[in-house]
């Protein structure tokens, strides 16, 4: 392919998919890595973990629900009671050191924390989850979460949250999940007053 062709194509896959890799464009455009760094040198285009900073620092609300240190993950992109995204990496310690294949429960926790930190308010908690894992996530894999607000019910106490995750272009889990939230309760000091009755 010529470098012109091959630098539009680059550009364009990198349009449709910031998260995109360069070792999955490698596949992609059938080149060696050193090539795919010079393109997007010549190119203008910062590395994977610079295109998420600069899509963090353009536009997201700010999380209510949760410190942002609790969140598993990098959230990328975030409007409150609409929709969110985060990036996971999946490191050494969140594997199994037998198999390399990542432990559920940091899959589910990226899926879960994104779940609570989308919604708009000072109290957030998860209710009920349904979860499915597609298939299993290994070490150096990066997971993309994409969370989506479906409904809020009951004066806005409830609202149905539902959860992507992806690895490239594949998906790996989905949740849905149900999130109370503090708006409509009444607080005092002891808490939520209906929290114990349910």
């Amino acid at each position: 392919m010529p470098k012109r062709q091959r630098h539009q194509q680059l550009s364009k896959l990198i349009d449709e998919n910031p998260f995109i890799t360069d070792r999955e464009l490698t596949r992609l455009l059938k080149v060696s890595i050193q090539t795919i760094r010079l393109d997007r040198l010549e190119l203008g285009i910062p590395e994977l973990r610079e295109r998420l900073k600069l899509m963090a620092e353009r536009s997201y609300d700010s999380v209510r629900s949760l410190p942002l240190h609790e969140v598993i993950g990098d959230i990328v992109d975030l409007q409150l009671d609409r929709s969110g995204i985060s990036m996971f990496e999946i490191a050494n310690e969140h594997v199994f050191s037998r198999t390399g294949i990542a432990r559920g429960h940091h899959v589910f926790a990226q899926a879960n924390s994104l779940a609570v930190a989308v919604i708009d308010d000072e109290i957030a908690l998860t209710a009920a989850a349904d979860i499915r894992f597609i298939r299993s996530v290994k070490l150096g894999e990066k997971c993309i979460a994409k969370a989506y607000v479906r409904s809020v019910s009951g004066e806005k106490s409830k609202a149905k949250v539902e959860v992507f995750t992806y690895v490239g272009e594949e998906m790996v889990f989905q949740g849905n999940f149900i999130i109370y939230r503090s708006a409509g309760d009444q607080v005092d000091e002891g808490g939520i007053e209906r929290a114990d009755r349910h």
